[in-house]
């Protein structure tokens, strides 16, 4: 949660507050009509500038505008017929707020999201030659080719286990946040964190047809869009 959601979730507890504690205050007139525009313009001053600004612009209709009249005309109407019933308003823009809030907060988790997945991108892969590991570039990896991931590395590419045993940190890949362990003959696929032992993988498939590849390239299409 970033400052600006931080914010706007104390606006929205404040105004709620406010809008639920008014309703036991016995106040009548313009003396409620002013203690009912303290929650309404807490939650929706923002709303109104960007609503004045829209017109200012010549850009009315977008929700900012609608939000304001549909808010202000409760607000006008409840003045007219002098029953001094604001909560409407109040409530319809508590409920805008909190629906921008949850999108919000749910746009930056994506976002979070996709920047872990842009990191499991593996830059090399550890080919044994001559009893002498050789980093190569993944895509220069053919299908059979065995290659060795150490401790702390990430899986390049989809294969086999042949050797050895570790546990695979998948949570870039899944959302698993428990490890999962890994041993001789076990599939594996590319884009893991290898955290214990030493693997030695048979690659039963080329880079660019891995999985780490295969999510890349949908990540990089959809933000593209």
């Amino acid at each position: 949660m970033n400052k600006k959601q931080r914010t706007m979730l104390v606006r929205i507890i404040i105004a709620a507050v406010l809008m639920i504690v008014l309703n036991f205050i016995p106040a009548t007139g313009w003396l409620r009509f002013l203690l009912y525009l303290v929650p309404y313009l807490v939650i929706g001053y923002d709303i109104l500038l960007k609503a004045g600004k829209g017109i200012k612009n010549r850009q009315v209709f977008d929700e900012n505008f609608l939000m304001a009249v549909a808010t202000i005309g409760a607000i006008a109407l409840a003045l007219l017929e002098r029953n001094g019933d604001y909560t409407e308003a109040i409530a319809v823009m508590l409920f805008y707020q909190v629906g921008e809030w949850f999108q919000s907060y749910a746009v930056g988790k994506s976002r979070r999201n996709i920047s872990e997945l842009m990191d499991i991108r593996p830059d090399y892969a550890n080919v044994e030659k001559d009893g002498k590991l050789e980093r190569v570039d993944p895509d220069e990896v053919e299908v059979g080719t065995v290659i060795v991931v150490q401790p702390g590395e990430k899986v390049p590419i989809d294969g086999t286990i042949i050797q050895g045993s570790s546990t695979l940190n998948t949570s870039a890949l899944t959302g698993e946040s428990l490890p999962r362990d890994a041993k001789d003959g076990d599939e594996i696929i590319s884009g893991c964190i290898n955290m214990t032992g030493v693997l030695k993988i048979q690659t039963t498939k080329e880079f660019g047809e891995s999985t780490v590849s295969k999510i890349l390239d949908l990540v990089e299409n959809a933000s593209s869009r």
